[in-house]
């Protein structure tokens, strides 16, 4: 293979592969937050462990003791209530006693809150109106809730009675408790139309854009004929960018939605609120970055860097001469990583399987890129450590051999000598073991 045909298998298609992988890393945050709603909005084991840490929380259970001691006071006549139990001549007592309870009273909520009993009926109360609400958005019968009528709340008004029964009010005031006390509407019935047609469109861009993205990926790097291993490598800087923007996108849309819509006095529980509702968006978004780290310094394990080329002379033995060996020691890793169950797609059945590919492809290009390498070099090299110098070795020896000037009687051989290095150098390169970038370092050295 001749230098001009070398030059030639270069990359006919930048600026395509470049739109891609833009593209498709525009596509995979889109992906990441239709995801997130599917996962954490819309399934109702996520929102039960939620609602459970919501309630755990103490800056929310404060922030609710307030919301239920109010919604007691505005629903019963406390003063009334207590003028009746109080004796004749301390009757004119009942307000003030009613308005120096309130903050014992919130006090007692916030006490009553921590306990399991409590901490049941809120998690119960949840989980119902999330059900309610997720069999409406997906047009589901039950709950006799249907689009055009009703709306979907959250009802605390048991909360709120049997906070009034601790405070020793009595059952004939709770009684009359109306129906509304307590009750938190999430959505109306003329927003059900256009949210039901919501949750349609997330629940197929929450699975197909995935595998768009990746189909995106896969072509851009079948396109980057003679430079895959750098666009591998900006993929991996792709997904660290995207994980990252993620991130901070949680935060700031948080710190933007509680400002503009959370009222000073439950600014801090609101926060705890977002955060505790986005957490499933946190640990994508940090598995997002832990894929493009592993991508990222699986391009640079195959690159022209000293260290890559160390690792590589050291393993390539091992990978090209005992396979068994390298696939045991895969299938172990690979194991390891599925007990430890690290992120949600190593803890489903489609995430094991596309884990196993990645890695078996890897792996396999490794193999092929380390036997590429030891093939080129002269016999015995590789036998006597020659393959801990590898491309280096390479691109190095003929410029080692080139007798002093005036050495005439060795110039033959030493042409000789470099038209074979080229020659191995181009083999590499067609085989695509090194890039353009490496095989025009590598000749410019031999013929300096």
């Amino acid at each position: 293979m001749t230098a001009s045909s070398a030059g030639r298998r270069r990359n006919a298609h930048p600026i395509v592969v470049w739109t891609l992988v833009i593209l498709a890393s525009v596509l995979l945050l889109v992906s990441i937050l239709t995801t997130w709603v599917n996962r954490q909005m819309l399934d109702n084991s996520s929102w039960q462990k939620a609602s459970a840490d919501l309630i755990q929380d103490q800056a929310i259970q404060d922030a609710l003791s307030i919301y239920l001691v109010n919604q007691l006071y505005a629903n019963v006549d406390v003063a009334g209530t207590l003028e009746q139990q109080l004796p004749a001549n301390t009757k004119k007592l009942a307000g003030p006693v009613s308005a120096a309870l309130r903050q014992p009273a919130t006090s007692a909520v916030g006490f009553l809150l921590g306990t399991p009993r409590f901490q049941r009926l809120w998690i119960n109360s949840s989980t119902v109106a999330h059900e309610k609400l997720v069999n409406v958005l997906e047009n589901k019968t039950g709950y006799g809730i249907s689009t055009g009528n009703g709306a979907v709340t959250v009802n605390l008004g048991e909360l709120v009675a049997e906070l009034g029964a601790q405070l020793g009010l009595p059952g004939k005031a709770l009684a009359k408790l109306p129906p509304s006390t307590g009750v938190i509407t999430v959505m109306r019935s003329d927003q059900l139309s256009a949210a039901q047609t919501g949750v349609r469109l997330i629940h197929v861009l929450s699975v197909w854009l995935l595998v768009l993205v990746l189909a995106l990926y896969g072509v851009a790097i079948y396109l980057a004929r003679g430079g895959r291993r750098e666009t591998l490598r900006n993929i991996g800087w792709a997904f660290i960018l995207v994980g990252l923007v993620t991130l901070v996108v949680r935060r700031a849309v948080g710190s933007y939605a509680l400002d503009a819509l959370t009222p000073p006095a439950y600014r801090v529980a609101g926060n705890h609120v977002w955060l505790i509702g986005s957490e499933i968006l946190g640990q994508i978004g940090r598995a997002i970055v832990l894929y493009g780290l592993v991508i990222l310094l699986g391009a640079i394990l195959a690159g022209p860097t000293r260290a890559a080329v160390s690792v590589r002379g050291a393993i390539a033995p091992t990978l090209v001469r005992r396979p068994g060996v390298t696939w045991s020691v895969v299938g172990g890793v690979f194991l390891l990583l599925v007990l430890w169950g690290g992120t949600h797609a190593l803890r489903t059945w489609w995430g094991v399987l596309l884990l196993a590919g990645l890695m078996a492809v890897g792996v396999e290009a490794l193999r092929r890129q380390a036997a590429a390498e030891l093939a080129a070099l002269p016999a015995g090299a590789a036998a006597g450590g020659g393959m801990a110098a590898s491309i280096r070795s390479l691109t190095g020896r003929a410029h080692e051999r080139r007798p002093e000037a005036g050495n005439g009687a060795a110039a033959p051989a030493t042409a000789a000598s470099t038209a074979d290095e080229i020659a191995r150098l181009s083999e590499l390169h067609d085989r695509g073991a090194i890039t353009d970038e490496e095989f025009t370092l590598a000749k410019r050295r031999l013929l300096a």
